[in-house]
This record gives structure tokens, sequence and C-alpha cells, in this order.
């Protein structure tokens, strides 16, 4: 996902062409498109399409029973449509829930993440909320209970904590069961 940040009239092999700059955030990169071709460029999604997708999430999965390879270049194709609800689509045929490592290939799970990182990205610019946010919001709809990145990042932390600020935590919790 770029955001357009200027117009701008180019010479190439002596042709002058207007394009757009595209700036790629995620990528740190930018990118011209030339204006004939914006064809290709859509507008950010409304409120009202984020609702439809995030109901689209909730269905349920519609996996067809042929060869993964052929469904792996239909996802593949979704995907990079840049259309919304076939991203949606894809999330949901994809996602495994709580068993993410269960029963998914390596080129499964690498479809999955490609489709999760971007309606993530596009609902959380749409939703104007945080990053964990966005995530646990997308989440919910997968029923998926997963942590988000930004915690998953702090565990090994946690865990290298001694023994008794463990102990001590679990007092806490067994004084409020208590009361």
């Amino acid at each position: 996902m770029g955001q357009i940040t200027e117009f701008k009239k180019i010479n190439i092999g002596g042709i002058d062409v207007e394009t757009y700059v595209i700036k790629f955030e995620k990528d740190k990169a930018n990118g011209m498109v030339p204006v004939n071709k914006q064809l290709h460029l859509r507008p950010l999604a409304t409120i009202n399409q984020v609702n439809k997708c995030i109901s689209i999430l909730k269905s349920k999965p519609k996996i067809k029973r042929s060869m993964w390879s052929r469904r792996a270049q239909e996802y593949e194709a979704k995907i990079s449509s840049g259309k919304i609800y076939e991203l949606a689509e894809v999330v949901r045929d994809l996602n495994k829930g709580d068993d993410l490592m269960v029963d998914q290939s390596y080129s499964e799970r690498q479809l999955f993440e490609k489709a999760y990182e971007r309606i993530l990205a596009e609902f959380q610019i749409i939703l104007n909320l945080s990053l964990e946010d966005t995530q646990k919001k997308l989440d919910k709809a997968l029923k998926r209970n997963l942590v988000p990145q930004t915690e998953t990042t702090t565990s090994p932390i946690k865990q290298t904590a001694p023994e008794l600020s463990e102990e001590d935590s679990v007092s806490e919790n067994d004084e409020a069961i208590e009361s």
C-alpha cells in the first residue's frame, strides 16, 4: 500500500509522460505510475467495505478440493488483484485459527501472512487504530487468540525474569481469587 505524494511530468525517450509518484512507507521505496495506467490503483476502502470484509472474515471458509498448486495460484491472483473483498476471502480461507502451525504448509503460511499483512495495513489506516488494536479486531473476526506481534517480542524478557517475580504474580492472582 502506498500514498501518492506528487504529480510529476517526466521525459522518457523524448516523450513527455505524466506520472504519479507513490511512496511505499513499509518498503521505504518510491515508485512512479503513468497517469494513463492509473486503473491499477484504487482508493482506500470505505468503512462500509471494511465492515463487509469483517463479515467475510467471520463467515465459514470455502476451501475447494482441488490441488494445492491450483488453489495457490488462485489465492495469489486474488491477493495481487488489489480487491479488498478477495483479499478478505484469502485470509478467511487460509486462516487456521489457533492451530497456526498445524496442517499448514510453508507456502500456505506465506500466502496467509501476505494477505493478512495487506488487509491489516489497510484496516489500520481506515479505522485509525494502533497496530495492536487492529490485529485484535482482525483476530477476533477470525476467531484467533494469538498474541499481537509487539507483545511476542516482550515475552522472551518475561521468561528470563527470576522465578521469584513469577511466584509473586501467581500469589497475587490467588489472593484475587480468594477475595
